[in-house]
């Protein structure tokens, strides 16, 4: 990720401090000495005034509730190894998060060659992502809990095929090489803690235009017509739990960034982490409200946050449909 980047993360807040800091009165302009000696005598309070009756209003916004309720509404789905939160603007999820241990990844009872992708009939069909939406599109559909994390179960496997699991993200180089690897890493965080959660999702973050020097949000959108929006970036968001009593232990905590474009095998994981702070304010979530500090731990600074390269694209090649 590069510097820019991460500083357009970083400081999407900082405007609202920046506003409220204009908006002080200078501290050198002199105090007038008619308010510095002025009458000393009490000052009077006036009376509170007695609250006006409510008088009727004219009109009535709520109304429109009788017809519906606009939204947005965020299609929350419980599988059976995650839950999902479905944005039907961009035929994205928001975010999905799942959970697996040493003991879940150790069974092998799903196969993904007995998967198939599925547009998801629980999503109202007119804010569904299609099949044919990625048909030629040139980008993979790419699973955000990865299938790999659910072989317990053929059917926790076949629901990370739904289409509300997936992201168009660039094949070559990403979604069959370092996202790939990144997952990896992940599931081998299960060899020094016993619980792992994991956030991803997606993310449509700004690039300067060299033309102007002005900030844009800009993304592709696939489809036919074009309905489903090619994020320009992903997160994760790590939670290591070391298995000490229920509520009580402790938490190593990672946020992660990626650019959906080709990444070099060689780029270190620790370029893209960056502050959990960051993500939530770039995707308007937040992650660990509820978590005190003294239970967290910087997940980087106690694991080996770097990749086992893999080769995942001649393996799946069967399965990697464009």
């Amino acid at each position: 990720m590069s510097k820019a980047t991460i500083a357009v993360i970083a400081a999407m807040s900082a405007g609202a401090g920046a506003a409220a800091t204009a908006a002080r009165p200078a501290a050198s302009v002199p105090i007038p000495a008619s308010q510095v000696f002025a009458n000393t005598a009490p000052a009077r309070h006036p009376r509170p005034s007695r609250p006006l009756p409510d008088r009727p209003r004219p009109v009535n916004p709520a109304g429109l509730f009788e017809y519906g309720f606009p939204g947005p509404v965020a299609d929350l789905a419980t599988r059976q190894a995650f839950i999902s939160s479905y944005d039907r603007r961009t035929k994205n999820p928001h975010w999905v998060a799942e959970h697996f241990t040493p003991a879940s990844l150790a069974q092998r009872d799903g196969d993904r060659k007995n998967s198939t992708f599925l547009e998801d009939p629980a999503i109202p069909d007119k804010f569904q992502a299609k099949l044919k939406d990625y048909f030629r599109s040139g980008y993979d559909r790419g699973h955000q809990v990865p299938a790999a994390d659910c072989k317990w179960s053929q059917k926790a496997m076949d629901e990370t095929f739904y289409l509300s699991n997936m992201c168009p993200q660039v094949g070559e180089g990403f979604n069959r090489d370092y996202w790939a690897h990144f997952e990896d890493f992940c599931r081998r965080l299960t060899r020094s803690y016993p619980s792992v959660r994991v956030v991803t999702g997606p993310l449509y973050l700004p690039k300067r235009d060299p033309g102007d020097n002005k900030w844009y949000v800009r993304y592709e959108v696939i489809g036919n017509p074009p309905n489903v929006a090619v994020p320009t970036h992903f997160y994760k968001v790590i939670f290591a739990e070391d298995g000490a009593s229920a509520g009580g232990g402790k938490v190593a905590l990672g946020a992660f960034v990626l650019p959906n474009a080709v990444i070099p095998n060689d780029k270190p994981l620790t370029d893209f982490e960056v502050p959990l702070e960051a993500v939530e304010r770039a995707t308007g979530l937040e992650f660990a409200q509820k978590l005190p500090v003294q239970r967290r731990k910087r997940l980087c600074a106690e694991a080996n946050c770097s990749i086992v390269v893999k080769e995942y694209a001649e393996r799946q090649k069967a399965f990697a449909k464009k």
